[in-house]
């Protein structure tokens, strides 16, 4: 075999070429892993809303809880089914919750952009234990006050604590700020239920969901079939990982067919500047080539010689494209959710996983832009090389 430190001082010796195409395979690399990263951070984000313990139950039929409707009779028998986790007061840990979309004034866009608002009772907080007010307080049931997320109170203008805000004709004060730990709950506005749907004219015992904390995970089973079993109820219950995992795959799949798609377009170019190193890299050794074979190394020696020179190009490439996007780790920015056409905010999310797929991305550039010139270099006339001594 060829010796690889002959192709390592190769690559030293003729670094101005080498640089162009190890900075075009870092671009790419960069981009594409950014991109998975923000679908990634997508999908966590809404992963994160969810609980292992805990149940979403819809209308049967209903995709989100948009579309969903459930009646305070329907609640009443949920808080009875099997494996629904009580508090110390004997209270069942079921939280109708309903689901608006208002108008907001976004900072970034300087337009109105939809935020999600949440009507529930404070009964949420021990359903959604990852949910903690950070600033203020809770609101007081039956009082028009708001707890803001705090991505929304970022996302929006208007949203500071003790701001009033008119949402439906009426005037809201906010009385505290909570934190989620990242989840899709930092985007969204809490309010009392019943008195947010009274204000966008909607009956006071129609909810759009109820979360459901279990007893445990394992009684997710039970808890379905006794529900999904009674005549009196049309409802489909999911786990609330699940749920929020089904709705994320939609702006996670196209973000992450946009980075391919992206990705492709500029690995294009990035094989071109292989080929174009690799092959000027060829015509200056054509003589150092021809050695090689007087020397008795065969066609196919050099030939993989070559392809692992462009693929330790490829790979230098790959490790800067890294490197490179590392800044936009955690960067936070929003989108609007298909399910509620509101806005989503997120955090860009790279992963040990993301890498590895960059640097696979750049090794498959290195080898299809190596590939054709090595061929060339393995099919070289060892007599007419020598000539050139």
């Amino acid at each position: 075999m060829v010796p690889v430190i002959y192709n390592l001082r190769s690559i030293r010796v003729r670094w101005g070429s080498t640089a162009v195409a190890v900075a075009g395979i870092a671009g790419v690399v960069a981009v594409f892993v950014a991109m998975l990263s923000m679908a990634n951070g997508f999908r966590a984000t809404l992963v994160l809303s969810g609980s292992e313990r805990n149940a979403m139950v819809l209308r049967g039929g209903a995709s989100a809880e948009m579309e969903s409707v459930l009646y305070l009779e329907h609640v009443k028998i949920i808080q009875d089914a099997p494996g629904v986790e009580k508090r110390a007061d004997g209270r069942p840990l079921v939280s109708p919750e309903a689901v608006v979309v208002a108008a907001l004034h976004h900072r970034s866009s300087d337009s109105d952009a939809l935020a999600q608002i949440r009507g529930v009772t404070p009964i949420a907080l021990d359903v959604h234990p990852a949910v903690r007010v950070v600033r203020g307080r809770f609101f007081e049931p039956g009082q028009a006050e708001l707890v803001v997320g705090r991505n929304a109170a970022s996302m929006y203008t208007g949203l500071d604590l003790g701001a009033e805000v008119k949402l439906g004709g009426r005037t809201w004060r906010v009385v505290g700020h909570m934190d989620s730990g990242g989840s899709a709950f930092d985007s969204e506005v809490w309010a009392d239920a019943s008195l947010l749907l009274q204000t966008y004219q909607r009956p006071t015992w129609v909810f759009s969901s109820a979360s459901v904390r279990l007893q445990s995970a394992e009684a997710l089973g039970d808890f379905r079939r006794a529900l999904e079993g009674d005549p009196r109820l049309t409802v489909a219950v999911t786990r609330e990982t699940d749920y929020y995992a089904k709705q994320s795959r939609a702006v996670a799949t196209m973000i992450t067919v946009l980075g391919y798609l992206v990705a492709f377009v500029m690995g294009v170019g990035a094989v071109f500047g292989a080929l174009n190193t690799m092959y000027s890299a060829i015509a200056a050794r054509t003589r150092e080539i021809a050695t090689l074979r007087a020397l008795g190394f065969t066609g196919g020696e050099v030939m993989l010689s070559m392809v692992v020179e462009s693929l330790v190009i490829a790979a230098i490439g790959g490790v800067l494209g890294c490197i490179l996007v590392q800044p936009v780790n955690g960067f936070t920015t929003s989108t609007i959710n298909w399910q509620t056409f509101s806005q989503l905010a997120f955090a860009f999310r790279i992963t040990p996983g993301l890498m590895v797929h960059g640097m696979l991305f750049a090794l498959f550039m290195g080898a299809v832009g190596g590939f054709l010139p090595a061929l060339r270099a393995a099919r070289l006339p060892v007599a007419g090389a020598l000539r050139e001594l």
